[in-house]
């Protein structure tokens, strides 16, 4: 199958497109495992209820990397449903071959642009929780106008959250930190939920990556920011 993301030119993109060389294992995750875990951002719009064959909590995960922190919440939580969002093939090949290794039923997956699958794919009011866990800081000030958090993409993720449901984004760049916080603390419809301009405690079902830990040890932080969506 063409395993290039679906997308259409917009005037800013949130990601740069490296696809790498994949491995055997993600080749064939894509000939196995995609017709089970695979959402095309071209067949529109979805009914969550009836892509997962029950009601019940959704999450959606947007730029999840090799997916191991994903695979960890969706094995966590059978009960829950989780769809990852992603633009870089062989990381969507590795987490479909691990979920059909953990034989998930509560996960599928996009190989698009995130802003593409939220406008597009989700109703209104169909996500629970919403995670953002180290976006690109895109941290040369020029490059900075690339980042995926400004105000117009919290409320596209306000529109798409039922209400009470969380947005969640963690980050280890202090600046984009900052940047995160003044953004969603402007933001109408959200509220803080470890108070007004504070961070949150990891939440327990967020698992430690192993970039954090190894910057842990480097003395790095990392921040997390949990906001609630309010009527």
């Amino acid at each position: 199958m063409d395993m290039r993301p679906e997308y259409r030119e917009k005037s800013i993109r949130s990601y740069v497109v490296r696809a790498g060389r994949m491995t055997e294992a993600q080749r064939k995750a894509f000939e196995v495992s995609w017709p089970v875990y695979g959402l095309k951002l071209a067949d529109g719009a979805i009914d969550t209820d009836v892509v997962f064959g029950r009601t019940g909590q959704k999450v959606l995960e947007i730029g999840f990397g090799m997916g191991t922190s994903l695979i960890e919440m969706a094995v966590a939580s059978p009960n829950t449903d989780f769809i990852g969002v992603e633009v870089h093939p062989p990381g969507v090949g590795t987490l479909m071959n691990s979920a059909r290794i953990e034989d998930l039923s509560n996960l599928r997956v996009y190989l698009a642009d995130a802003n593409d699958v939220l406008e597009e794919c989700f109703a209104t009011q169909s996500i629970d929780r919403l995670q953002l866990y180290f976006p690109d800081p895109w941290h040369k000030k020029k490059h900075n106008k690339r980042r995926i958090v400004k105000s117009t993409f919290v409320q596209q993720v306000r529109a798409k959250l039922r209400s009470g449901g969380i947005l969640h984004m963690a980050t280890d760049w202090q600046h984009y930190a900052e940047q995160m916080m003044e953004t969603l603390s402007e933001a109408e419809g959200f509220e803080n939920c470890a108070g007004a301009g504070q961070y949150s405690e990891r939440p327990s079902y967020r698992p430690v990556t192993k970039f954090e830990k190894r910057g842990e040890k480097l003395g790095h932080g990392v921040w997390d920011l949990v906001f609630k969506k309010i009527d």
